[in-house]
């Protein structure tokens, strides 16, 4: 099922395990590993803008990770803010400055973390309660709660 997968995209196999993993490769090479969120509301945000993939990825430069991902994912989400980046936001970000409004917003209401999905343009928040969605749902963002 994994090989079919990934003939779909690099990342789809992550999908088919549908546990928490740590995706190497193209996303097809996979390691579980142990992270429970499930004490948390999770806030998708999705602006509805496309951002196309190929050109995000020619405008990245991966910067050096100071701690691995696994290691700072071992920490509460609290801890997460100023070491567990992604870098494909700084190209989209300049070029969406609403995308990195939404992630803005998503901290003043309090997450615990926030930070764009992938490429975009999907933003993501991690808060330790219910949030309200009017500033995002005024605008016709989808927005979805996961509890």
């Amino acid at each position: 099922m994994i090989q079919y997968a990934l003939q779909l995209g690099s990342d789809c196999p992550f999908f088919i395990k549908n546990k928490p993993a740590f995706a190497t490769g193209r996303g097809e090479l996979l390691e579980d590993i142990e992270l429970d969120l499930s004490a948390y509301t999770i806030i998708l945000v999705n602006p509805g803008i496309h951002i196309n993939t190929g050109l995000a990825f020619s405008n990245i430069t991966p910067s050096p990770a100071e701690r691995s991902i696994k290691e700072i994912i071992q920490n509460p989400p609290a801890t997460w803010k100023n070491s567990l980046k992604n870098d494909f936001e700084i190209p989209v970000f300049e070029a969406h400055p609403s995308i990195k409004a939404i992630k803005e917003t998503l901290y003043t209401k309090g997450a615990l973390y926030a930070s764009m999905s992938g490429s975009g343009s999907t933003v993501f928040g991690i808060f330790n309660k219910s949030v309200d969605l009017a500033a995002f749902t005024e605008k016709n963002y989808f927005t979805k709660i996961i509890n």
